[in-house]
């Protein structure tokens, strides 16, 4: 299989293991690994992996569960404003587990208050004032999950997408080096 071809099956067994994650029942729906998993794409991959990777886990599973909506436009959106903007951060900062926290601090707060402030209010006539004293517990666990998965999850992607393939290139660049006799 060329790099390609692995860099996409990586890219779809990524998508599929955080569709099923976010698949799980009786799970609160803000605790998934979906910035866990872009942050690292974006990292190891670019802007447009990171963009794709984020816009299409929410696509897909907003369209597997017949959910799809103008909310789903703003959440994709969103997303990949955070793919594009972790790439942005991770050409600057080494893929580590603190700085995928960091930026899953960050991170989670941007997206909190996009789309926790203009969906409910925009499209669900819900006040200003109780969607923002509603996004109040809601951001708290969505931080605590996607700090968790930053810390844990995030560096081991980063491994499963790079490792290997700087492993890979070892392996080729050793076979062409001349021996000394």
């Amino acid at each position: 299989m060329d790099t390609n071809n692995k860099k996409y099956f990586k890219f779809s067994l990524a998508l599929i293991v955080c569709l099923l994650a976010r698949l799980i029942p009786f799970r609160a729906p803000n605790v998934e690994p979906i910035l866990a998993a872009t942050m690292p794409f974006s990292k190891a991959y670019g802007a447009l992996f990171g963009f794709f990777f984020a816009v299409l886990s929410i696509l897909l599973y907003d369209a597997l569960t017949e959910t799809l909506g103008a909310q789903t436009f703003f959440t994709a959106g969103a997303f990949g404003i955070l793919g594009v903007w972790s790439a942005s951060y991770f050409k600057k900062n080494k893929a580590n587990a603190w700085n995928y926290a960091r930026f899953a601090i960050f991170g989670t707060l941007f997206f909190d208050a996009l789309t926790g402030l203009t969906v409910g209010p925009i499209f669900f006539h819900q006040s200003f004032i109780g969607s923002f004293l509603g996004q109040i517990p809601f951001t708290a666990l969505h931080l605590l999950g996607n700090i968790a998965f930053a810390l844990v999850l995030s560096p081991a992607i980063y491994n499963f997408l790079v490792k290997k393939r700087k492993r890979e290139t070892e392996l080729v660049a050793n076979v062409f080096k001349p021996k000394m006799i």
